[in-house]
């Protein structure tokens, strides 16, 4: 019970100290004007995110079926 205590406490530390911890400036304010700028008031740009969708769900197909491939081959000897 000792040893969660004190892994409980150090962890507890380390999760508060990191919270002051920053790795980057915060970002610049918004222009007075935002329709001014050249870009969309939101930035989002136009990722395709259904090609790379399909990517990893066949990836994840993929793994997944050669994981059963070797699952039974192992049962089977």
């Amino acid at each position: 019970m000792k040893k969660f205590r004190k892994i409980l406490l150090v962890g507890t530390i380390v999760c508060f100290v990191s919270l002051g911890l920053q790795a980057q400036a915060p970002p610049p304010p918004p222009p007075a004007n935002p329709t001014a700028g050249t870009s969309s008031v939101g930035g989002g740009g136009s990722a395709p995110v259904g090609s790379g969708l399909a990517i990893l769900l066949s990836l994840g197909i993929g793994y997944s079926a050669i994981a059963l491939y070797r699952r039974r081959k192992e049962q089977g000897e």
